[in-house]
């Protein structure tokens, strides 16, 4: 009936059976930003944001996130993740968070990566509201995807 992977020869939402695939050493690398207030960004860089550090809870918060996918996103595959890693940088009036997720399996992890970015900087929010309601999440994409079988992929330049 259709060439969608996600749903049976009768249009029913499915989970993809990948249990016939090899396994594969895969990567994804996903990013996104949250914009504020100079204020804020210096009270975050500083440590002196109402609740204490920012970014070590952020941090933790996109490592468990990655490993909690399977259960947020309905037909993702629950994976054994092999790394989980969250960096954050600082730029002009916001904060940029780059998450990548590994493992040897069977499907890929962008799931896991945009996940992990996507609940690091809402925690980014949610322990600096307090000094600005107006921050503003943006951006979150899948910058680059190895292994299966589509093998390399990264997003062009400025997209």
């Amino acid at each position: 009936m259709n060439d969608l992977t996600h749903l049976d020869s009768a249009g029913t939402a499915r989970m993809v059976d990948v249990g016939g695939k090899p396994e594969t050493q895969r990567v994804a690398i996903a990013e996104g930003a949250i914009s504020m207030r100079a204020e804020t960004l210096e009270a975050i860089r500083a440590g002196n944001a109402p609740k204490g550090d920012v970014l070590g809870p952020a941090r933790i918060a996109g490592i468990l996130a990655a490993k909690k996918t399977g259960d947020l996103i309905p037909l993702c595959h629950p994976l054994a993740l092999d790394a989980v890693n969250i960096d954050f940088a600082f730029g002009d009036q916001r904060i940029v968070c780059t998450a990548t997720a590994s493992l040897t399996g069977r499907t890929g992890v962008e799931m896991e990566a945009l996940t992990a970015v996507t609940v690091a900087l809402l925690t980014v929010y949610d322990m600096a509201k307090a000094l600005d309601k107006g921050m503003v999440i943006q951006s979150v994409r899948l910058i680059e995807k190895r292994g299966g079988k589509s093998g390399l992929w990264r997003a062009a330049e400025g997209e």
